[in-house]
């Protein structure tokens, strides 16, 4: 994705003109980055939403399992009673061995009777038993999955807290002076102010601001399963036609590209960046005072975590 976007840039520069149609190249494959984007965030709220499915799921086989065990304690009380009674009758049978042939025949008929039960209870408590083992291996495979699944979401966290960590420590020296480094929604974003990094209506990176952008490509090579999304952005006062640039639009991607030319030089896979510009059409601030202005004048690097494994294990 970021060799395309380089290369449409490189082919603006070539012509000294950004034409109408290469801007609505432009903005179509933004509005692709921005949908798959979309997804990713879908696809994260339908994990959570599976994973209260499936406790739901568990906590009703737990609640099945408990019933069965009790089951099959009265079943086993009532295997237990009938061999006691078995054991009772078989000692008055022998007792009443020399009694009238009569006699015997009747008990015969009821310990036949009694053992013909105690069969048919020790055949019900067998498939209890099997059933009830099934369940057990069933909730302990789902059991395992949700495990599976809440340890890579949460090893997901934690590399993203660790990757905000180590932004914040390779940018210490930049935060407070038009640089802020956040984690919001499983997400990490630094943020740089233009006055960090171009001059008015400039989309050349200055020398802070590019050692600012080397530092932080610095914890991007080391961290290559990384989505990085790039996002120029201006304030809303028009850009005065001429040259290469049109209007804002056109201001806020080359400025976003900048920046991804220097991560590229400094060993940032282009697989992993996206560079968009949204003019002056997402502001974070009022644009009717200087302050505002100058905080919608900004960079926007987004950082999120490949969901690849997770989608994978939520398909299985």
């Amino acid at each position: 994705m970021g060799k395309v976007v380089f290369s449409i840039v490189v082919f603006l520069l070539l012509t000294s003109c950004v034409t109408k149609q290469r801007f609505l190249e432009l903005s179509n494959r933004y509005d692709e980055m921005s949908e798959t984007n979309a997804d990713l965030i879908a696809q994260n709220d339908k994990l959570i939403e599976d994973e209260i499915e499936k406790n739901k799921e568990i906590s009703g086989l737990q609640n099945l399992k408990r019933s069965c065990v009790q089951q099959s304690e009265r079943l086993k009380k009532q295997l237990a009673a009938a061999l006691n009674q078995k054991q009772k009758l078989q000692e008055a049978y022998d007792l009443l061995a020399s009694n009238s042939s009569s006699e015997i025949s009747s008990k015969v008929k009821e310990n036949q009777n009694l053992s013909n039960e105690l069969a048919e209870k020790e055949t019900s408590l067998f498939e209890k038993e099997a059933y009830l083992a099934k369940l057990t291996s069933a909730l302990d495979t789902r059991s395992k999955r949700i495990k599976d699944l809440e340890a890579l979401i949460a090893s997901k966290e934690a590399a993203m807290q660790q990757l905000k960590r180590a932004i914040s420590s390779a940018l210490k020296g930049f935060e407070g002076k038009g640089l802020t480094v956040e984690q919001r929604d499983g997400k990490v974003y630094v943020s740089m102010e233009n006055k960090l990094l171009f001059g008015s209506g400039e989309w050349s990176v200055g020398a802070k601001g590019r050692s600012a952008v080397v530092k932080l490509a610095e914890v991007l090579v080391n961290n290559p399963t990384i989505d990085v999304l790039i996002e120029g952005h201006t304030d809303n006062d028009p850009y005065r036609a001429g040259g290469v640039i049109q209007d804002n639009w056109d201001l806020s991607v080359k400025r976003a590209t900048a920046i991804v030319r220097i991560l590229q030089d400094t060993n940032v896979s282009p697989k992993q960046i996206t560079a968009a510009g949204h003019g002056e059409y997402v502001p974070v601030a009022t644009n009717k005072t200087l302050a505002g202005k100058a905080k919608n004048r900004r960079i926007e690097i987004i950082l999120s975590p490949n969901l690849d494994e997770v989608v994978k294990l939520l398909n299985e």
